[in-house]
């Protein structure tokens, strides 16, 4: 299992003050929102990496609510989110940069640059210079906590959504699709957490969707 650095992360402190990791999480869940991370990184951090820190997908879930907390020890994170109406309304890119700027609210931009995960800019315009890396997730650190501190957070989000809809099953599946969580669509009809437009080879095409 591979373990994220910090090599560009020092890379980019020699020309900015400060690196600001973004990745984002339930990109591809069918219901709740999707949320993204940002960990901002300077100087005085380098030295205070998590060193169980990894990218989320990679973190056993017993394990990431402990993790987050190290991260947030480390350095500063801040998670922003966009609901299923805007996912719905705007599309999944224009949602997952709202999220981003939800999240960059909280942070001073001044001097700052973004390393975004990913293989293009879906930020866009956020007020710093954006910096893109495939697998950012995996290879650097500050990626790599903002990661995992959005799905720590998105996954609270959603067992806490589980209490009002169990059939779902959301506090194990966490909106994504299982096969549990799809017999239950199946049987009993989407939720209003529920990206409606996803679900056309779900449900089918005489289910009523409310």
């Amino acid at each position: 299992m591979s373990s994220p650095t910090l090599e560009i992360e020092r890379s980019l402190l020699e020309k900015y003050d400060r690196v600001i990791g973004i990745d984002e999480v339930g990109r591809g869940a069918l219901a709740g929102p999707v949320a993204v991370g940002a960990f901002t990184l300077d100087q005085k951090h380098l030295d205070g990496m998590p060193t169980d820190l990894r990218d989320s997908k990679l973190v056993p879930e017993k394990q990431r609510a402990q993790l987050a907390h190290d991260v947030a020890e480390w350095g500063h994170a801040a998670v922003g989110y966009s609901s299923v109406e805007i996912i719905e309304n705007y599309g999944i890119n224009r949602a997952l940069q709202l999220a981003a700027l939800d999240a960059l609210n909280s942070i001073d931009l001044a001097g700052a640059v973004v390393l975004l995960d990913g293989s293009h800019n879906w930020l866009g315009d956020c007020g710093a210079d954006v910096v893109v890396k495939v697998k950012a997730d995996r290879d650097c650190g500050s990626v790599s906590a903002g990661a995992i501190a959005a799905k720590v957070a998105r996954d609270e989000l959603m067992v806490r959504l589980a209490g009002k809809f169990p059939e779902y099953g959301w506090a194990g599946n966490k909106g994504y699709s299982s096969a549990s969580h799809i017999l239950a669509l199946q049987s009993l009809g989407p939720t209003e957490h529920h990206r409606l437009s996803w679900l056309s080879k779900i449900l089918s095409a005489d289910q009523a969707l409310f």
